[in-house]
């Protein structure tokens, strides 16, 4: 599936979640047909020195697209760091974007404390119900799966029937496997006598090493500007006393190094009754290895004497995809290039399939983009009339 396929999509999930950043910054930015609805989420002043400074050592560092509206973000505090959950509604998540548009609809409703636990298919291979919590047996035409890769797998393996020993939608035996994760790793660059003062510095990144290492290899991945971190994040993170944690968070510049990780059907979600077994094969580690050091050569350059490093391990998954692998072939693939089951063709798997190696820079918007080319395909075959 090449990107062009998949670009109107793109530009759709942008504006859906209303996107700023710009198309003239990132040298690996791909054809757009139409510009970001918003204008890039300006640098503080300490990340405009950094831009500044990376400029310098040959870098091409950019805006990062982002759904942030910064003013309503500050508003509600100076917060550092913008990781799940959003209190304020200045991060563009599924409960303030997507969710939030569709609600407007009068056919469309939320069901709330609303745990699926089963789906149930007929012998003649239609999935005809799923077994909701609070909510009893709910029926549909239609059902579309969409809980992560790691949820979505473990509903199709428990919803095993004598059709399908094995789970849902698992004839080729792929469901659950090819699990993957980024690799990634955070770096703290810090100069004793220079403070970062920003509150927001997610706004800048760079892609020299996305789809080579600079010297005619392999890509090595991306790098953007981690939540800024605090005291207490680190000292919640590490042995160090907090005084001391603080006097490094003062100073430091956190960026978040981050390459693909790539299909290994060992790599697998499995399941045995309630208890849900993640086995994730690490894959591509020189490359990300590789990464990390190119951009601690950079920082050296930029004029960072001291620079941190600590990977992410299996216990902070990050940007997880896989586990439903899409393709042509019902014997070796979960699902085809619309997100629909092989298996059960009025079962759509949107959120689980492996994702384009665009997914990067943002696997939201990848998402995002393959569940809107899904809806598309599901209103033209499935309720033309």
């Amino acid at each position: 599936m090449s990107y062009e396929e998949l670009e109107a999509d793109y530009t759709r999930a942008e504006q859906l979640y209303d996107v700023h950043g710009t198309i003239e910054e990132d040298p690996t930015e791909p054809q757009h047909s139409r510009s970001y609805p918003h204008s890039p989420v300006p640098d503080e002043v300490d990340i405009a020195d950094l831009r500044e400074r990376l400029s310098h050592t040959g870098l091409t560092p950019s805006s990062v697209p982002l759904g942030v509206d910064i003013d309503t973000w500050l508003e509600a505090g100076q917060t550092t760091w913008d990781a799940f959950p959003n209190t304020c509604n200045g991060k563009m998540d599924a409960e303030t974007s997507a969710l939030a548009k569709a609600l407007k609809h009068g056919n469309v409703e939320l069901l709330t404390g609303a745990r699926v636990r089963k789906i149930t298919a007929s012998n003649e291979g239609r999935v005809t119900s799923v077994e909701v919590d609070g909510h009893g047996t709910l029926l549909a035409p239609v059902i579309v799966l969409a809980a992560g890769a790691v949820q979505s797998s473990v509903l199709l393996l428990q919803s095993a029937n004598e059709n399908c020993p094995t789970g849902l939608g698992n004839r080729s035996d792929q469901v659950g496997r090819n699990f993957m994760n980024h690799n990634c790793s955070a770096v703290l660059a810090l100069h004793p006598l220079r403070r970062n003062r920003a509150v927001y510095q997610k706004t800048l990144m760079f892609n020299d090493y996305y789809n080579g290492d600079g010297q005619g290899g392999m890509p090595l991945g991306n790098i953007q500007m981690l939540g800024k971190i605090t005291g207490p994040i680190l000292a919640s993170q590490t042995p160090l006393p907090g005084p001391i944690a603080a006097l490094i968070a003062n100073r430091s510049f956190d960026f978040y190094a981050m390459s693909e990780d790539l299909p290994n059907p060992d790599s697998r979600v499995t399941v045995e009754g309630d208890q849900i077994r993640l086995d994730w094969k690490r894959s591509n580690w020189a490359a990300h290895e590789a990464l990390v050091a190119k951009l601690k050569a950079h920082l050296k350059q930029a004029g960072f004497p001291v620079l941190l490093s600590r990977p992410f391990d299996r216990r902070t998954p990050s940007h997880q995809c896989g586990t439903a692998r899409m393709g042509n072939d019902p014997a070796r693939s979960v699902v085809d290039t619309y997100c629909r089951s092989h298996d059960h063709r009025n079962l759509f798997i949107v959120d689980a399939s492996v994702l384009p190696t665009s997914a990067a820079v943002n696997p939201a918007l990848t998402i995002a983009a393959l569940a809107l080319r899904t809806g598309r395909h599901i209103i033209e075959t499935e309720f033309s009339e």
